[in-house]
């Protein structure tokens, strides 16, 4: 029993920490926005432009694969800034293809240093 009890407080963290890694890379989001609809999906990436008032707006991040605009009500991070940013995929329209308006509404963001 003793021995059970040992396994899962080491499973426990390890599951917790595997499951908490990980980024969605943007151009897969905006290449396939109807896949992650309604998901929480993390990203990070280098803000490159931002707009807000009283703490509600939105900014725009890129990645190496792509850019995508975050909606936020918690505040923006200014441009320049690199963050982590965890939120709900809202689909777009797809044209031709091509993704318009595929927007993260924004669950939490942390600014990570340069």
């Amino acid at each position: 029993m003793r021995k059970h009890s040992a396994v899962w407080i080491f499973a426990i963290p390890v599951m917790l920490l595997l499951s908490s890694c990980g980024y969605t890379k943007i151009g897969k989001i905006t290449a396939d926005p109807a896949r992650f609809r309604n998901q929480t999906v993390r990203v990070e990436g280098r803000v490159t432009n931002s707009f807000g008032a009283l703490s509600v707006g939105g900014y725009q991040i890129q990645d190496d694969t792509g850019k995508i605009f975050v909606l936020s009500n918690r505040g923006v991070p200014s441009s320049g800034a690199k963050v982590a940013v965890s939120g709900t995929v809202i689909e777009g329209v797809t044209v031709m293809g091509r993704s318009f308006g595929t927007t993260i509404q924004e669950r939490d963001h942390r600014v990570q240093g340069n």
